[in-house]
């Protein structure tokens, strides 16, 4: 299969020694940066900028690209270099600023560690897997960016900082001390800002998330329904048990049950 995406270079880099990556007369591909670790200096609408990390870089072909490294200490980031037609639609399809804050997200960190891990194999890689998962990047890099500039006051964007850690960490246990660390606030706080912003409490909504989860796997796994409580991050079936029939007015069995009638019949 022929790849949609060239995948000249993607890593992870940390570095501790100056380090300066120009194109002065333009770039040939895209330059997609984002920084995890430390400072760096980037050109900005002519002018030098401090990237701190959650800083997103997009730069296309023929945009000037000054990046200096190390004098501002260690940094570190994950980038990709790449070019190809999938790429050039993909790029028409809005205005992307060459800066944008997006901050922490784990879903964008993994999809970036698999392409990188793809792209390092002796043989080059699955050409389908990298182009699936660049695309991938691509659309998580989309909403960020969109996540990021329609919430920009303080107490909304903790609040989707939030709800982006429930929906990230909805398959575990965690506790509100553990979304407030995330958030850099108080339990109160944090517990205050949520149900304003969504009219419901943190854990409310995580039960809502892992019931989500859960009415999936029921329908298309075959893991018991112990094993489902289990992966969902509800701890206990009798726990599980408890808060299915409360939202749905029906056991979890029987509901599996009725789905199983429901799909058999359908042609």
């Amino acid at each position: 299969m022929q790849s949609q995406i060239k995948l000249d270079y993607c890593a992870f880099m940390y570095h501790t020694t100056p380090f300066r990556h120009t194109y002065k007369f333009g770039l040939e591909n895209y330059i997609f940066r984002l920084q995890t670790e430390g400072l760096c200096q980037a050109l900005i609408a002519g002018e030098t900028e401090i990237i701190e990390p959650g800083d997103l870089l997009l730069f296309g072909p023929g945009d000037i690209y000054d990046l200096k490294i190390g004098e501002l200490g260690p940094s570190g980031d994950y980038y990709v270099i790449c070019s190809g037609e999938w790429l050039d639609e993909w790029w028409k399809l809005q205005r992307r600023a060459h800066k944008t804050k997006i901050g922490e997200n784990s879903r964008i960190a993994t999809i970036w560690q698999q392409l990188i891990l793809e792209k390092r194999r002796f043989d080059g890689g699955n050409l389908a897997l990298i182009d699936t998962l660049m695309k991938s990047l691509c659309y998580l890099l989309d909403r960020a960016i969109v996540d990021a500039t329609s919430y920009t006051s303080g107490p909304k964007l903790l609040s989707y900082k939030i709800k982006h850690y429930i929906e990230e960490h909805a398959s575990t246990l965690f506790t509100l001390d553990d979304v407030a660390k995330h958030a850099g606030l108080s339990v109160s706080r944090s517990v205050q800002l949520f149900k304003t912003e969504f009219g419901m409490s943190i854990m409310q909504y995580a039960q809502k998330v892992r019931l989500a989860m859960a009415l999936e796997l029921m329908g298309k796994s075959p893991l018991t329904l112990e094993r489902i409580a289990e992966e969902t991050g509800f701890g206990s079936y009798t726990y599980f048990h408890r808060v299915f029939q409360r939202y749905y007015g029906i056991a979890p069995g029987a509901y599996r049950k009725q789905r199983a009638v429901d799909d058999h019949g359908k042609v």
